[in-house]
């Protein structure tokens, strides 16, 4: 047994369980995780956290049972202990912006591997900008966008990779399709990253400043543009979430993407006037969240902890088609699954876990995207779990 996992008293630290999405991912892990796992619920509220292990007691009476630890994720030092206590911690307290800054810290700093499903770029790019080179040091991996935010996108792309011809120049382009709700949760961290686009502003360029870039190999964006696409079935439009973002990552730390990669992010839908309404109902809610009486109006709209019912989460689902073209060839492939929001997320951020836990795993630290942690391991752990990564069209 390595070190770190004698010396530490659990493989793993659960924080936020007692919300909605973090109660999800608590259940997969009590139904899931190895019969020998050490590991712990944290909160800051020792009776929610007692309802927890309550349910998961029901649910799963042979699943290894887990501690409770009553911790603060603004006490520093309560942070520090947790991190210290384990090998690798997962996150779902968000907006992270706002409360996840003291725990990655202190992961940073402990050596202790962490993941989160955070689509917040103010997030990560303040978690490079502060913890990265600490967390090169002392060997931790900072894992950040371990849900739907960005794992079928990030390994999507990198599964299309891997069926394309090697050392030449590729393009990808991924077309998202969705039917989901959101929950209280979602909804706070998407309205206070609205309010905070100064921040987010400020975070990218200063990150821009310090990064290296890829040495030798160059990375693009793909030029963003509206267009019918009768194969996919609706408009194609640019989607400006962080997903693109991280798969450039990931293309900019593998030799695998060729020397020249552009990765395109985009929605499909039906009717273009779909398309006019989120933009107008996405700025409509930008431009309130800028006004604090108005943002306190949005914020009381959803309460934190909220979410979808079983029923309505059985009716989700998600598919992202991705075309890859390069050397001559071209490939065409898919990654599917049920509910994107809550059922598959708690999924994926759950392996995620495990994965950093238990496998084999390249020897890289400091920020990393899912596919340079994880890449092989955890894609053969989610096709395990259910979630499809298959090819539609072979290279050709």
């Amino acid at each position: 047994m390595p070190q770190m996992e004698a010396s530490r008293q659990y493989d793993m630290v659960l924080c936020g369980s007692t919300g909605f999405t973090g109660g999800l991912t608590a259940a997969y892990l009590a139904g899931h995780a190895p019969t020998e796992m050490r590991w712990a619920l944290a909160g800051r509220n020792r009776s929610k956290l007692d309802a927890v292990a309550a349910r998961l007691a029901a649910a799963a009476p042979h699943a290894p049972k887990p501690d409770l630890v009553v911790a603060d994720a603004a006490d520093r030092e309560a942070m520090r202990q947790l991190a210290e206590s384990t090998r690798v911690v997962i996150s779902t307290v968000g907006p992270y912006a706002l409360h996840g800054g003291p725990l990655v810290a202190a992961c940073a700093a402990a050596g202790t591997d962490y993941c989160d499903l955070t689509g917040e770029p103010e997030f990560v790019d303040r978690v490079w900008v502060d913890h990265h080179a600490e967390a090169e040091r002392s060997g931790a991996r900072l894992v950040h966008c371990c849900g739907f935010d960005s794992i079928p996108h990030d390994l999507g792309a990198y599964f299309t990779v891997q069926q394309m011809p090697e050392g030449v120049p590729l393009t990808v382009n991924g077309y998202v399709k969705a039917n989901a709700s959101f929950s209280g949760g979602t909804y706070h961290s998407a309205v206070n990253g609205f309010s905070r686009a100064r921040q987010t502003l400020n975070a990218a360029k200063e990150r821009r400043r310090l990064e290296p870039r890829a040495s030798g190999r160059q990375v693009h964006a793909a030029p963003p543009r509206i267009r019918r696409d009768e194969r996919l079935g609706g408009w194609t439009v640019p989607l400006p979430t962080i997903d693109g973002a991280i798969i450039r990552r990931s293309a900019a730390a593998l030799d695998r993407y060729g020397p020249d990669f552009t990765y395109g992010h985009n929605m499909v839908a039906k009717h273009l006037a779909t398309v006019g309404g989120i933009g107008a109902g996405v700025g409509t809610a930008f431009a309130l969240a800028q006004l604090p009486p108005a943002r306190k109006l949005l914020l009381k709209m959803k309460t934190p902890g909220e979410g979808p019912s079983e029923a309505e989460r059985e009716r989700s689902w998600f598919k992202v088609v991705f075309v890859g073209e390069g050397g001559g060839k071209r490939v065409v492939t898919e990654a599917s699954g049920g509910d994107p929001g809550y059922g598959e997320t708690s999924k994926m951020l759950a392996e995620s876990g495990l994965c950093l836990a238990f496998d084999e795993l390249p020897e890289r630290a400091g920020q990393l995207t899912p596919a340079t942690a994880m890449g092989d391991a955890l894609l053969e752990r989610l096709q395990k779990a259910g979630i499809e990564f298959r090819v539609r069209e072979p290279a050709a």
